[in-house]
């Protein structure tokens, strides 16, 4: 049998894969995506879909995030098939005078950053959410933050790069990848057979870890688990998304004046209605290796802070509820770079629960460095060497 070729192998069939498999097709590239399962199979399913600002570092995290947003927008005018592009903005709910001290430093430092972030006071969220909790104190609000159906987005994604030549292989592991004796890359081995390519792009999310080792890479992903429950549809809530400011602080490892229980699990409120009136809502941070198994515990905790910051969730039937793992790394920020050490070989992965934010962002910047073009982001903060150098940024202070 002869072994195939392509210019550009992408080992992952989710959102990041697909948005990178796109950029380079588009950019005329000869793409092949490689996917162990179906498209959109892993995290790209078990998630939510928003493209957020708000929950994200004043400075180069937050302008990342504006620059995938403005990106998801033109994907909304370029791509042949619907996905579900909202943009209703997004806001963090406040329970303490602490949070809403911390909140007001939040916004001060992300409108000093140049984004259209303000303050919510207790009238606000009654004006807009009359079934919230009446005793929270105020919050914030981002204006630019977008939601999609990930799914469909990816999909719509994988579709447009076949229209520009991609091929896509499901069902279909990566077994090895093969170089010559400089270390450069020079293949792919798969179930199907062999790939000829001087290029691989890392795109396997969780199992980024796992493909690294086939070229002697430890790299720092770990799986985290998060459980999203899915409400039936009943009045409308809200039409946008919303979080506990708790969820800022969960999400970067501080300390919270919660329950342990919710400690435990990493709870924390957040509320996102669908396209077609169902409510997401989570959630939890757990490390569990790579099990996928609902913990009705968990779901027990996430039911409980939903319902304490909106009561009427009580009164609403829940149709289901999933387990995704989100690619974590130390220091919350995805590696979206070339591995100097093994020429031809990029990782992107790494995005833990931003993977939809920045699958834009990330698919481009991949591009831009196939191409030799400058990139349109600064990629410095997200260089794989980080992690060796000693640059790995400190935790987010709140």
């Amino acid at each position: 049998m002869n072994a195939e070729s392509a210019e550009v192998v992408v080992i992952g069939g989710g959102i990041i894969g697909m948005s990178i498999a796109y950029y380079a097709a588009k950019a005329g590239m000869d793409v092949m995506v490689v996917e162990r399962g179906e498209i959109a199979g892993g995290t790209s399913s078990k998630c939510d879909g928003n493209i957020l600002a708000i929950d994200k570092d004043p400075g180069f995290d937050s302008q990342m995030s504006l620059k995938s947003q403005e990106l998801v927008a033109e994907w909304a005018q370029e791509l042949d098939e619907e996905f579900e592009y909202r943009t209703p903005g997004s806001i963090l709910v406040c329970e303490t005078e602490e949070e809403m001290v911390a909140a007001e430093n939040w916004v001060m430092r992300q409108r000093e950053a140049g984004l259209p972030f303000r303050m919510l006071d207790q009238k606000d969220l009654r004006g807009e959410w009359p079934h919230m909790a009446e005793d929270l104190l105020g919050g914030l609000e981002c204006a630019t933050d977008s939601t999609v159906n990930p799914v469909l987005l990816t999909y719509s994604l994988a579709s447009a790069a076949r229209r520009y030549g991609a091929r896509l292989q499901v069902h279909t592991p990566v077994t090895a990848i093969l170089r010559d004796a400089a270390g450069r890359i020079r293949g792919v081995e798969t179930s199907g057979g062999t790939i000829r390519t001087n290029t691989v792009i890392n795109a396997a999310g969780v199992w980024s870890k796992h493909i690294g080792r086939m070229v002697g890479l430890d790299i720092p992903i770990e799986p985290r688990k998060g459980h999203i429950l899915v409400a039936s549809r009943w009045e409308s809530i809200g039409k946008r998304k919303v979080m506990e400011f708790g969820y800022l602080i969960s999400k970067f490892g501080g300390k919270r004046c919660v329950d342990p229980k919710f400690e435990q699990y990493g709870i924390a409120l957040v509320f996102e209605p669908t396209a077609s009136q169902n409510f997401l809502i989570g959630s939890s941070r757990q490390f569990a290796g790579m099990d996928t198994r609902v913990d009705q515990e968990a779901i027990r905790l996430i039911a409980e802070r939903a319902i304490r910051f909106f009561p009427v969730l009580e009164q609403i039937p829940l149709l289901r509820t999933y387990a995704g793992l989100r690619p974590w790394t130390p220091d919350h920020l995805p590696i979206v770079s070339p591995v100097d050490e093994i020429p031809g070989f990029y990782i992107a992965a790494g995005h833990e629960g931003d993977g939809i934010s920045l699958a834009a962002v990330t698919g481009k910047t991949i591009c831009e460095m196939l191409s030799g073009a400058a990139t349109c982001i600064p990629v410095e903060p997200l260089r794989y060497d980080r992690f060796r150098c000693g640059t790995v940024r400190q935790e987010v202070i709140l």
